[in-house]
């Protein structure tokens, strides 16, 4: 079975949507919080849905995203070489994504998104623009703290933005405006990893089904018992790594999109689906302190504005 091809995303506000699981991870400072009758994550709750603007942060309607809570030797730190080159954002043939060769994230996005986190954190003028792709993708920031790679923030759009801005705007909201954790310091800049994740590839599914698992992301849209339309997503290494077939995923993810009814098959049936795929790469902050050496002063975290390396 396949799905109706779609070079872009559906059109629509500028949302973010949920990118994986559950969990929160319990930070001094943190807890739930209230914004008026908008609804924020609780410790072991799933995040909201993105129809009816949950955890949204006063701006264009962007809503937090929820990540997995994941242990010891999970999302391990990708090493890629940066290319100068991309292809066609949303336009290469089903299975090429996951080739090294054609990548277009590359290492390099995760070192940006640390030198524009670096200078907001320090006061310093933030750095002038990188030399990748300017093309424009759906992208995601998440960062994660601690040698388990505890969930401290994720952010991200469905929305194709050019990647310069895109990925400065959503490494700022992702650390900073999460409304389930307090502000990163500058104190947990050593522990944390960063990742950028570009979507690709959007397809109409022809059925609940018509998707695999550790291949694609996916997206539904469906009413909820009150009549109410709300969409979820997951990034295509949720059900691998939580080890789940496509009916626990499409179940946690209905979930996790707020439906409080009994599952059955019958309603699953009326679930439209949307699948994708996702490039994702992620580098310690001990990489990223390598890859800028030349940028700091005897190594010490009061360096000055991290220029250098961009043309």
């Amino acid at each position: 079975r396949m799905g109706k091809r779609r070079c872009v995303p559906p059109l629509e506000p500028k949302l973010a949507a949920g990118c994986c699981g559950v969990k929160k991870p319990k930070l001094s400072g943190g807890g739930t919080h209230s914004h008026g009758n908008q609804t924020t994550t609780a410790p072991g709750s799933s995040s909201g849905p993105l129809q009816n603007h949950q955890h949204t942060d006063g701006n264009n309607g962007r809503e937090n995203v929820s990540d997995l809570t994941l242990g010891p030797g999970n999302s391990p730190v990708t090493r890629m070489n940066p290319t100068s080159g991309a292809l066609s954002p949303l336009s290469r043939p089903n299975g090429t994504a996951n080739s090294t060769k054609n990548l277009v994230v590359t290492a390099e996005m995760c070192c940006y998104c640390f030198d524009v986190l670096y200078c907001h954190l320090y006061g310093f003028p933030q750095p002038r623009l990188p030399r990748f792709t300017n093309d424009p993708y759906p992208l995601f920031v998440t960062w994660k703290t601690g040698r388990d790679k505890r969930l401290r923030g994720c952010i991200g759009t469905f929305s194709a933005m050019n990647l310069h801005s895109g990925l400065r705007e959503y490494t700022l909201t992702s650390a900073l405006k999460d409304s389930r954790f307090p502000p990163l310091t500058r104190e947990e800049l050593p522990k944390l990893f960063c990742s950028v994740s570009l979507l690709t590839n959007f397809e109409d599914a022809s059925d609940y089904l018509d998707w695999e698992v550790g291949i694609h992301g996916i997206r539904i849209e469906f009413i909820n018992e009150k009549g109410v339309k709300r969409t979820a997503t997951y990034l295509p290494e949720v059900a691998k790594e939580q080890d789940w077939d496509q009916i626990q995923t499409i179940d946690s993810l209905l979930r996790k999109g707020g439906f409080k009814a009994p599952i059955t098959n019958d309603f699953r049936k009326t679930i439209k689906l949307t699948r994708y795929r996702s490039e994702k790469v992620t580098i310690s902050y001990a990489e990223y302190m390598a890859s800028r050496q030349h940028c700091f002063q005897n190594g010490t975290l009061h360096a000055p504005p991290l220029y250098n390396h961009y043309s």
